[in-house]
């Protein structure tokens, strides 16, 4: 069983045999190219060979959209020619649903001529996030929320999410909204409006909003984005109907008066920008506790599974969790399209009465390891590097020394989170700890902040998880009076910190190096953050690995037991 995210935005493949996970891998850790949407050839090569098949042993290939629900939804997009504020771009709309739906006929031809014995699916695209969301969770029931951009028509789903005396899931849907309905297109709307890219750089514009005022903007944005009994709903006259081209801006002539100009990606952030993003954040908070009472409302389920683009909002889940709402709120590793690879395959498997493989449940490391794939001689120029003994006790000590580590180790993880094993690690007891890693590491913009990494049985001391464990680095949570005092690095301005708990069972590395820097300097707490530099995906091969300790300003990089540094920083 193949399942497919692919040809756009964040192309994956996962693979499942005889009731078992071989994995799931993101094209772009392998192709370099930050996400990629081509055909995931790298992932599915790895694939294939890990378990020993070839492509005419695949019996099923699952995909992650219904191309015929984009064709049957082009005629409904002639209402909207009935009002005023949207008559301009109905036909343009209808026309664009149509290029898609037969863009994507052409991709399953392709798919058959590569797969020529299996049969070939395609799942509605909310149900492969849900049953992601659910199958990660490990929950028997569960509230599933679904809040992204765009699957088919669908932008929000609830659905009930049980498994059968089997383990069979289920994702039985509750209710649904439709474009142009759609918190993630508002969200990536103003993120383009502010000269960063749309479905990319969403988590700087909530990096930015903890600076600004929300009261600026709060009318515009209770106008823009309304609550309604049934969910919410877009005003067409702030946010224009959706086209699929590029060609159609997402904020209106109205939106741009009552805010700001666009801002180009290299112009100056001022007061403004701050506020209008503070507002979109609050309201998009304001929004996901409504649709999260809602789901709690209409399934009784006592635990919430949320899946989707807006599901790596780690503020707004966090907000969720403490309102109390829910007993537990899980977000699987791989919230976005990337996941849905494994969902698909999960969605063919119930069709078929079988249960949750085995390796889904709570997975994350899931991708190759660093010399699994990529050039077996990785590019050495420059570079010097030698075999580690002890690596944990070599890395806490660089750490608290004040260097800044890369690490490349054992199975790449699934989905945006550095886990551990694609990681660059810092002391968080250095004063100029951010602006280093934000100047000189990750060449990005100065406010961003960088999430913890703590020893579950020491993270409550440093952070109000309120008994939630969060090994996904998926909410952001306030910290304790100990933590706010010892570490107020990892704090962002709003008091957040979207901390990632970590044990020796998940990670075994991880944890002895959090526990060699508590014994050299008394606090089980580091700072972790992805390896890459901006505009560059998290790094799935040595080659990769090294290519960004020459670009950047990293100390040292430890790839698998072996310690890498640069000729100049000996």
């Amino acid at each position: 069983m193949l399942g497919l995210c692919s040809f756009t935005h964040d192309s994956a493949a996962a693979l499942i045999v005889d009731g078992q996970l071989v994995g799931l891998v993101e094209e772009e850790r392998l192709s370099g190219i930050k996400h990629d949407k081509s055909y995931p050839k790298r992932g599915i090569d790895w694939l294939l060979t890990k378990a020993g098949l070839y492509p005419t042993d695949i019996e099923t290939v699952a995909l992650h959209f219904r191309h015929d629900l984009y064709r049957d939804a082009a005629p409904g997009a002639l209402a909207h020619l009935l009002r005023p504020a949207t008559m301009r771009r109905a036909i343009p709309r209808a026309r664009s649903f149509l290029t898609v739906a037969a863009n994507e006929r052409e991709r399953l031809d392709a798919l058959r001529r590569r797969f020529s014995d299996a049969a070939l699916t395609q799942v509605l695209h909310h149900r492969a996030h849900g049953l992601t969301a659910f199958a990660a969770s490990g929950f028997d029931d569960a509230a599933v929320l679904i809040v992204d951009s765009l699957g088919e028509t669908q932008t929000t789903t609830i659905a009930h999410g049980r498994l059968d005396d089997l383990g069979v899931p289920s994702w039985d849907l509750v209710r649904a909204l439709h474009d142009p309905a759609s918190l993630g297109y508002a969200y990536g709307a103003v993120t383009q409006h502010l000269g960063w890219r749309k479905a990319d750089e969403e988590g700087t514009v909530m990096a930015l909003a903890a600076l600004g005022d929300p009261d600026r903007f709060a009318d515009l944005f209770t106008q823009a984005i309304r609550l309604t009994p049934d969910g919410f709903t877009l005003d067409p006259r702030l946010f224009p109907l959706r086209v699929i081209s590029s060609r159609w801006p997402r904020v209106s002539k109205e939106f741009i008066a009552r805010t700001c100009p666009p801002r180009a990606p290299h112009e100056e952030i001022t007061k403004v920008h701050m506020d209008l993003t503070a507002a979109l954040q609050r309201r998009t908070e304001e929004v996901m506790l409504a649709l999260a009472r809602t789901a709690r409302d209409t399934t009784g389920s006592a635990r919430l599974c949320v899946g989707g683009g807006v599901a790596m909002n780690c503020v707004a889940i966090g907000k969720i969790l403490a309102e109390g709402i829910f007993e537990e709120v899980f977000v699987p590793p791989a919230p976005g399209d990337s996941g849905t690879a494994l969902g698909v395959a999960l969605a063919v498997l119930a069709d078929r009465g079988e249960p949750i493989p085995a390796g889904v449940v709570g997975a994350c490391y899931l991708g190759p390891s660093p010399f699994d794939v990529g050039r077996s001689s990785p590019g050495m120029e420059g570079i010097i590097g030698r075999a580690e003994l002890a690596p944990a006790q070599r890395i806490a000590a660089a750490l608290a020394d004040g260097q800044i580590v890369g690490v490349c180790n054992g199975p790449l993880e699934a989905g945006p989170r550095a886990l551990g094993n694609r990681s660059i690690l810092a002391s968080p007891l250095l004063p100029d700890v951010i602006d280093r890693l934000n100047r000189d590491i990750k060449y990005r913009e100065s406010f961003r902040p960088f999430a913890p990494v703590a020893l579950a049985d020491h993270a409550h001391s440093y952070f109000a998880l309120g008994g939630a464990s969060s090994p996904f680095m998926s909410i952001a949570v306030p910290g304790t009076d100990l933590g706010r005092t010892m570490i107020p690095a990892v704090f962002h301005d709003n008091g957040l910190a979207r901390v990632q708990t970590v044990d020796a069972d998940r990670n075994p590395l991880l944890a002895d190096i959090l526990k060699e820097f508590d014994a050299l300097t008394g606090v089980p707490v580091l700072i972790n953050t992805s390896l890459n530099i901006k505009g560059k995906p998290i790094c799935g091969t040595a080659s990769m690995a090294l290519d960004c300790l020459k670009e950047s300003g990293l100390d040292a990089l430890l790839i698998d037991r072996r310690w890498y540094t640069r000729e100049d920083v000996r």
